[in-house]
């Protein structure tokens, strides 16, 4: 290898965080080029993990490394949501059987690339693409060890724990996740509850909130908050909460 192309090679390992994917697209950035990216893959200096993505030899990359890599490389608009960022944060003590799902949120139109769908990261994967909220909105970083990723701060979090409720999370695991928020940030969620654009999540927050008689719920002003018109039916054969024209799983109003 000449002397040019081993200068690049240092500085391109010089500047790769360990446990991230390095795309094509940075790779270029690095000036080094997809015959020259081959080179190394040749010498084995860099692996392939996908069309357009190489990681380190010999060494593990994580799910959240290659999201890291989506957010900073790509500049893709999608980051760690739902039961997977209030986990992150301390705020989960569910014990599952099984794996933990990851989910990603991005808005609709986002799509991810073909290395990171197809890899094996040893976790499900699920990629909520959804409007709910603004995208620049209740976000915060968080270390996965010497990373930093973008994630949903707990507002969010659990707004779109919600959001995929009673599908994906029951309405009890949603509530008694909901309980252990005592700090959220009245300011923070005033906003994210205004730009919602789900009835059926503002409603289920409020409910809940009251319920468990959090502190933010006394701060909040629901004049400014669109809560629709019409009910809306969450189970069958459950009970009508008139306050909120919800009509709940019986387990759930009955919930201590």
């Amino acid at each position: 290898m000449g002397i040019e192309n081993t200068g690049k090679l240092k500085n391109l390992l010089d500047v790769w965080p360990p446990q991230t994917v390095a795309t094509s697209a940075w790779l270029h950035e690095q000036k080094v080029s997809a015959q020259l990216a081959q080179r190394y893959v040749r010498s084995h200096w860099i692996e392939p993990l996908g069309t357009g993505a190489f990681k380190r030899p010999n060494e593990k990359v994580e799910w959240f490394g290659a999201v890291r890599s989506l957010q900073t490389q790509l500049d893709l608009t999608v980051h760690i949501g739902a039961l997977t960022a209030l986990s992150a944060q301390g705020f989960s003590h569910y014990l599952r059987i099984g794996q933990e799902p990851v989910y990603l949120f991005s808005p609709p139109d986002t799509r991810l690339p073909s290395w990171f769908t197809g890899y094996d990261w040893k976790v499900p994967i699920h990629h909520v693409k959804s409007s709910l909220l603004p995208e620049n909105v209740g976000l915060t970083r968080h270390a996965y060890g010497s990373l930093d990723v973008t994630i949903s701060a707990p507002e969010r979090a659990i707004l779109e724990c919600l959001h995929l409720s009673p599908k994906r999370f029951d309405l009890i695991e949603s509530y008694e996740l909901l309980q252990g928020l005592l700090n959220l940030r009245p300011k923070l969620m005033q906003e994210l509850l205004e730009v919602c654009n789900s009835i059926k999540v503002k409603r289920l927050f409020l409910y809940m909130a009251a319920k468990a008689s959090l502190p933010v719920i006394k701060h909040l002003n629901l004049d400014t908050i669109d809560l629709g018109k019409g009910d809306r039916s969450l189970a069958k054969d459950g009970l009508y909460v008139s306050k909120y024209a919800l009509n709940l799983p019986k387990e759930l109003v009955n919930h201590d």
